[in-house]
């Protein structure tokens, strides 16, 4: 049976404060969980009678069953999905020497969690598996940004801290960021490894984070020239981007 003082635990990890304190955050719905029981320590686990029995592998400190209601009361879901668990938080240590070996992403101060967690979902996909965030982006253990995930936080690793010093202390690394007055994207030589960098979704890159950009990229809309909207949502950029650095390898 699920307790009243489970229940306002979970609920608890709704608020960042609690879940920095706990070290834990909270995942719902079968994939997500999956994903992230292979990669993650689980500390609570809860799931209907017919999810556990269909996993008898699972390994968690504690597994409770539960009816629908008892689930619906501990989710943070309209529509509770069989399981629900609560990982133990990781932190990562950046290495300086990553984007010199791989394609790495950059995030100054990204504030909505679906935006965030939709580009963790576009790094997986596109198989960028490091991205350092300024101190000021939106937590990734926040419930929206892990749904948003889809389970693409089980495989990248996100970093946070000043991207001042985490791009200064590139060494003959390209550092890419998207700007109105760049060069058109698909016109450009893009290398294999690097530094993309992503700008808040109201600002964009920050002024002094932008002066260490070296090649400065835009995506055009089209036509060329036609009248439209001012930009685009930072994933969906982020997606764009991607894309095309990923198309010019394949290409090669």
């Amino acid at each position: 049976m699920l307790s009243k003082a489970k229940i306002k635990y979970i609920q608890s990890l709704k608020i960042k404060k609690k879940r920095r304190e706990e070290r834990a955050f909270v995942a719902e719905g079968p994939k997500l969980v999956d994903d992230l029981l292979r990669n993650f320590s689980c500390d609570l686990l809860l799931a209907s009678r017919e999810w556990i029995i269909a996993h008898p592998e699972i390994r968690a400190d504690e597994i409770i069953e539960v009816s629908h209601e008892e689930l619906a009361k501990a989710s943070f879901q309209k529509t509770p999905q069989e399981v629900l668990a609560v990982f133990g938080q990781k932190e990562y240590t950046w290495d300086a020497s990553l984007p010199s070996r791989a394609l790495c992403l950059a995030l100054d101060d990204i504030q909505d969690p679906g935006n965030l967690g939709t580009i963790i979902r576009l790094a997986d996909w596109f198989g960028i598996e490091h991205i350092c965030c300024s101190s000021n982006t939106v937590d990734v253990y926040n419930p929206k940004t892990v749904q948003a995930s889809m389970g693409g936080l089980a495989r990248v690793k996100l970093y946070y801290g000043s991207l001042i010093e985490f791009v200064s202390s590139l060494s003959n690394v390209p550092v890419y960021g998207t700007f109105l007055n760049g060069e058109n994207i698909y016109q450009q030589p893009l290398s294999e490894n690097g530094l993309i960098i992503m700008g808040n979704e109201g600002n964009g890159i920050s002024h002094n984070l932008e002066k260490l950009v070296t090649k400065r990229l835009y995506i055009p809309n089209f036509p060329l020239g036609h009248e439209t909207s001012e930009s685009l949502n930072v994933a969906v950029a982020t997606a764009i981007v991607c894309a095309e650095f990923r198309r010019q390898v394949l290409c090669l």
